[in-house]
């Protein structure tokens, strides 16, 4: 039960001190469960991003779904889910009536603005760090580069990227290991 408790504060924690969507929580979720609690590596949580950006859902919520089930199995994953959406859903229950009294005021257009801003960077920050663990050799930087112009040229569904991409390290684990035999 006290693992229990432990999953839902620390998610509780991440949902409560992230604004800006799934991906501004990606750098507090990584420094809590792979800095603070070192419940994955950084490499199982870029498993878990990318299988979480192709399921539905939010890719935070489906994230801890995932390190709550490998912590504490079925009961972990929604403990965690719970605990990384129960702040959100509190703060936008509390707020919403007021943000839509008050959104025409200029300083609260200026306020969003400023938050805008500040996602980016959070998300960008993220991205570094998410490259620092993943793209690591010339396969996996070609990847990168295909899924990055596709994305940016073609209007494909993420899954159509991912399931390449899975598809592209499956066949380089192939031709690895014939290479040694």
């Amino acid at each position: 039960m006290k693992q229990l408790w432990e999953l839902f504060f620390t998610f509780a924690k991440v949902g409560a001190m992230t604004f800006g969507g799934g991906y501004a929580m990606l750098p507090v979720l990584r420094r809590e469960v792979v800095e603070n609690k070192g419940w994955v590596s950084d490499e199982e949580l870029a498993d878990y991003f990318a299988v979480a950006q192709c399921t539905p859902g939010v890719i935070a919520v489906n994230t801890a779904t995932f390190i709550g089930r490998k912590r504490q199995g079925v009961w972990g994953g929604i403990v965690a889910t719970l605990g990384v959406v129960f702040p959100s859903v509190f703060i936008i229950t509390a707020l919403a009536g007021v943000i839509t009294a008050y959104a025409h005021l200029a300083w609260v257009r200026h306020a969003f603005a400023g938050i805008r801003v500040c996602v980016c960077v959070l998300i960008l920050n993220a991205v570094i760090k998410l490259w620092e663990s993943a793209v690591k050799g010339r396969l996996a930087l070609a990847i990168f580069l295909v899924v990055l112009a596709g994305s940016l040229f073609l209007k494909l569904s993420p899954v159509v990227y991912v399931a390449a991409a899975g598809a592209a390290g499956v066949v380089q684990e192939a031709v690895q290991r014939r290479r040694k035999a």
